[in-house]
């Protein structure tokens, strides 16, 4: 096992953590703030329509999972976003060593708020990796005038997700002197003859994932495997979690045989976290995230 779990609130254990700790961070934060507050969560596991979480229709006969409905943000919250992540990357950045790369997963309406958030903490933009996928969110007619307007859609479906890409600068003059040192400073290629895309093939999580997992917004392991795996550029370091989750993302690098720490606050989740890892990370046994394709054996 080369993994570690905390349960604690990710910004009081991030403030206690030693600095030049980790060497690449990989996590799918409550980047719209207000969704994983108790509130909105007891609804959302209560199964009551409202608020924040979007309960869907069923489509074709499928049944689909809530989604968190960001419109409902107002301004001040919004605000609120480029805020918690301005303060979130304040925290996180000396426990990291320098030429770490962070991957945050966002949402295209608060991309910009999180890139502006992580910017003024520090950290340089990088871009991002688009995860395509046949998503549900958005492509609805106008509410309660579907009939009125059957060829209007408020927003276009969604069939990407952004994996927003920090780096907190080198302290050396080269990337070459960077890695030599730390370690970091770059991303690990596919292949000797092949880069990390930023566009990646992914489909919706698994229904196998999803009944070990248990979350409203786990991520395959296909892709967070290749996103661990490129995190640590000679293959040597600690990648962290600090909003875990199912652990999917510790279960990725588990995988891979990276060495990784995650941090969760809610109890339901921290409960579940050490046996999802095990059986999410037993998947797939010869995949270890060198290959953006999707066929895991």
């Amino acid at each position: 096992m080369t993994f570690k779990i905390h349960h604690a609130n990710s910004f009081d254990w991030l403030s206690s953590a030693a600095p030049n700790s980790f060497h690449g961070v990989l996590t799918d934060p409550p980047f719209g703030i207000v969704e994983f507050t108790p509130e909105e969560i007891t609804k959302l596991r209560s199964g009551n329509k409202g608020g924040v979480w979007r309960i869907p229709p069923k489509i074709g006969g499928s049944e689909r999972a809530p989604l968190p409905r960001f419109t409902t943000l107002s301004a001040s919250e919004r605000e609120h976003v480029r805020t918690y992540f301005r303060c979130f990357g304040e925290i996180l950045y000396p426990t990291l060593v320098p030429g770490a790369h962070v991957f945050v997963a966002g949402t295209p309406m608060l991309q910009y708020l999180v890139q502006d958030g992580m910017a003024q903490a520090g950290f340089t933009v990088r871009g991002a990796v688009m995860r395509l996928y046949r998503g549900f969110r958005g492509g609805d007619r106008p509410k309660l005038a579907e009939k009125e307007f059957p060829e209007v859609c408020v927003t276009p479906r969604g069939n990407y997700e952004p994996w927003m890409l920090f780096r907190k600068p080198i302290s050396e003059k080269t990337v070459a002197e960077n890695l030599r040192r730390w370690g970091t400073g770059a991303l690990r290629r596919m292949s000797v003859d092949t880069p990390l895309p930023d566009i990646i093939q992914s489909g919706k999580t698994p229904a196998e994932e999803m009944r070990i997992g248990d979350h409203p917004t786990m991520k395959p392991q296909h892709f967070l495997r290749i996103l661990s795996r490129t995190l640590l550029p000679t293959g040597f370091g600690v990648i962290l979690d600090p909003f875990a989750g199912s652990g999917s993302t510790i279960a990725a690098c588990e995988a891979i045989g990276y060495e990784s720490i995650g941090v969760e606050s809610d109890d339901c989740h921290f409960n579940k976290m050490h046996k999802n890892i095990t059986k999410l990370s037993s998947l797939y046994p010869d995949f270890k995230g060198h290959s953006k394709e999707l066929t895991l054996c």
